[in-house]
């Protein structure tokens, strides 16, 4: 349109749109400047993320795959990439226990822990229990509910659960196995650590329903298999 009603309409029209995506552009740096809070604990020197992992981005904002179908999740382990899934690919229980990760997706140089956290070293984790002490560290560090019960050898059945004195609230996630299959639940909580051992094997921690101890696993999980992320602040 050519009259002035018309030319007073455009013009509206285009302060409007000018003054949306500065909003806009406002909007977004601020939304990019917030940091994401995590629950955490100190424990001695350390600060330690209290919840497992259930980032689906990688720092750089890239996507990590989600894995749901057992041949996809062998390819993507046999070709050496990143993948999450929840246990058994129930959502329900990620909301629970976090997402479970390959190791590719621990080691991408993207970065699969948030800004101002990194996965622990073998080194940090030691760091952790020295500190903890070997009298029933994993006691010491399983949650005060959620694992399962077991039965001793006079046939008593014992309570799973740790009094997490050290704050630190290790869940029973169980894991994914390099086929695809789940196990665990209610009886494991593995974490992987940073630490490279050979082609196939990283190092992993685990706490067990039946016991205080904690394990050190050298060769007990590949790379291929899916287990929880616990955060270390940087």
């Amino acid at each position: 349109m050519d009259n002035e009603k018309g030319k007073s309409i455009i013009s509206t029209g285009s302060s409007n749109l000018a003054k949306t995506e500065k909003l806009l552009s406002i909007t977004q740096k601020i939304l990019s400047e917030i940091k994401p809070q995590f629950d955490s604990i100190k424990i001695g020197n350390q600060e330690w993320m209290t919840r497992n992992l259930d980032v689906d981005r990688f720092r750089n904002g890239d996507l990590i795959p989600h894995i749901e179908i057992n041949e996809e999740w062998i390819k993507v382990c046999e070709n050496q990439q990143p993948a999450w899934c929840y246990y058994d690919n129930d959502h329900e229980n990620g909301k629970k226990y976090g997402k479970l990760y390959n190791w590719y997706a621990v080691n991408d140089p993207r970065g699969l822990a948030p800004e101002g956290w990194h996965i622990p070293s073998d080194e940090e984790w030691t760091t952790l229990f020295n500190y903890l002490g070997e009298d029933d560290m994993g006691h010491k560090m399983k949650s005060v509910q959620g694992w399962n019960s077991w039965e001793d050898e006079a046939g008593e059945f014992q309570n799973g659960n740790g009094d997490n004195s050290s704050g630190f609230n290790g869940i029973p996630a169980g894991l994914r196995y390099y086929n695809g299959g789940f196990d665990y639940l209610g009886e494991d909580g593995d974490w992987w650590s940073s630490t490279d051992l050979d082609y196939y094997n990283a190092l992993s921690l685990s706490l067990n329903f039946n016991n205080s101890y904690v394990y050190r696993n050298s060769y007990e999980y590949g790379k291929g298999d899916g287990l929880s992320v616990r955060c270390l602040r940087d």
